[in-house]
């Protein structure tokens, strides 16, 4: 599977007793249970891994893949990241957006014209920031708040309007 075609739910941060079972740390929200078989990254490759069980809890799951039996088993997978197809991803709301989809969109000020391209969505705490260049320095625009006037997915164009002076910070 190609890593474009997938988003990432979180990683292997340990093992969970004796018999194989790991525990999942969610970086993105997603319901596992619901999944049979999910991707895990080794040396740079996805490669499925079917669920024989699981257990959630708020943010982090166990879980006991099919063949990985015992605790050494489970030990190789510590680290590794988890993904999932992106067709698996809940469908949202209009305005709202997942934080891979927007990487290259262009951002618009309505008065400033075209501002640069997305290089990458910052989490920093509970704000979500959408990083790009303009005219050399590296701009974060909030997510949240008055700041973004529309999305376009079809166009990949994001429209904002900032305050006078924001670009100056």
């Amino acid at each position: 599977m190609e890593k474009a075609k997938c988003f990432k739910v979180g990683y292997v941060a340990k093992t969970h007793g004796l018999k194989g079972e790991v525990t999942i740390i969610y970086t993105d929200v997603s319901d596992l249970e619901s999944v049979k078989s999910v991707f895990i990254e080794l040396k740079n490759n996805l490669v499925p891994y079917f669920i024989e069980h699981i257990s959630s809890r708020l943010d982090k799951a166990f879980i006991k893949f099919e063949d990985i039996d015992s605790l050494e088993a489970a030990a190789m997978l510590k680290g590794c990241s988890i993904y999932l197809d992106k067709s698996l991803r809940p469908k949202l709301k209009k305005g709202e957006f997942y934080d891979d989809e927007v990487i290259d969109f262009t951002v618009e000020d309505e008065e400033l014209g075209l501002l640069g391209a997305i290089k990458e969505v910052v989490q920093s705490g509970p704000s979500r920031l959408l990083a790009l260049d303009y005219l050399g320095k590296e701009v974060l625009i909030p997510v949240n708040g008055p700041f973004i006037q529309s999305i376009n997915k079809t166009k990949k164009k994001i429209v904002v309007q900032l305050p006078d002076g924001f670009l100056d910070l």
